[in-house]
């Protein structure tokens, strides 16, 4: 009950990372600082697994060196790929744990990096597969917007929260304001929400340190400078606050990475082109998360948002 999810660039990218979270499990983060060097990014991986997680990175840095695919080093015969990670807390879901000396990571990362591909399954798939949102199954979801101008804004998000997504007193997910093509099945709040003070009924319990993350990716077309993918990546947060309740706990890990591919020129004025970047990639990953819930399956004896609130929207009532 555990998964990766690999985000492969095509070519390089220009990488960055921002992390809330009080209880973060990440690799490669300083060299995505935008005071560094930060030569780019071939790719970002998300996985389940806590600190046995982090493996997977290293598997596919051992797939795209053999494919030659990385940064290259003047005199050296290898190329160095640039893989940075982040990982959530899945290891007391209930899943056979017994694996010894060798986790499984290694394998998983290898196995995500063959099979990418422009489509892939949301829900309990992936880095999301033995993750819990709240009170709920939580899993893996994505969402991408397109501007009239030809900018793609893309998120991935693996959901494993301490805070709850549906909104108090009611079946309704908070991120149901940004839903777009009924793609969290047409809702509408079903009645004014409960009381907004304190925290709410449906959180992860017991509370633990280290045991809950929301990790996510966003993908831009645009040219973009470290400085610049940063402001994205802290722009986007505000997607999880639109998405959660409470988010960036002690608890949390949450972490979200951006990769900028350098397709389409930042026009400008740029300041106000970055600001309408990093505001739709808040939507867009407000509904990543939403879907990553509402396309979870029950597993482990947690109970699917669809089966415990199936008559709470408009397109199953």
């Amino acid at each position: 009950m555990t998964g990766v999810t690999v985000i492969l660039a095509e070519g390089r990218a220009v990488g960055a990372v921002d992390v809330r979270g009080g209880g973060p499990g990440t690799r490669e983060t300083e060299a995505l600082m935008p005071e560094g060097l930060n030569v780019g990014v071939d790719a970002i991986v998300l996985s389940g697994g806590s600190v046995f997680g982090l493996d997977a990175a290293g598997a596919v840095v051992n797939q795209l060196a053999s494919r030659g695919h990385g940064y290259r080093l003047q005199g050296a015969s290898l190329v160095a790929p640039i893989v940075p990670a982040a990982i959530l807390f899945d290891l007391a879901n209930g899943g056979n744990k017994a694996w010894g000396a060798e986790p499984p990571y290694r394998a998983l990362g290898t196995a995500a990096c063959a099979a990418a591909d422009s489509t892939f399954s949301l829900g309990n798939a992936g880095a999301g597969y033995g993750a819990r949102a709240g009170a709920l199954k939580g899993g893996l979801g994505s969402a991408s917007f397109l501007t009239d101008d030809g900018f793609e804004v893309g998120a991935i998000a693996a959901v494993n929260a301490f805070g709850s997504a549906v909104m108090p007193g009611t079946s309704t997910l908070w991120a149901w304001p940004f839903e777009q093509a009924g793609e969290l099945g047409h809702q509408r709040p079903s009645r004014a929400h409960g009381p907004a003070a304190g925290m709410p009924e449906d959180i992860k319990r017991p509370a633990q340190p280290a045991q809950n993350t929301t990790i996510a990716c966003i993908a831009v077309n645009a040219a973009l400078t470290p400085a610049q993918a940063r402001r994205i990546a802290i722009m986007a947060h505000d997607g999880m606050a639109r998405a959660l309740r409470p988010v960036h706990a002690p608890f949390d890990g949450d972490a979200v990475f951006v990769l900028a591919t350098g397709a389409r020129p930042l026009e400008e004025p740029q300041p106000w082109h970055l600001a309408r970047l990093g505001t739709l990639a808040a939507d867009c990953l407000a509904r990543a998360i939403a879907r990553g819930v509402f396309e979870a399956q029950a597993l482990g004896g947690w109970p699917a948002y669809r089966d415990r609130h199936a008559s709470g929207f408009g397109a199953l009532r």
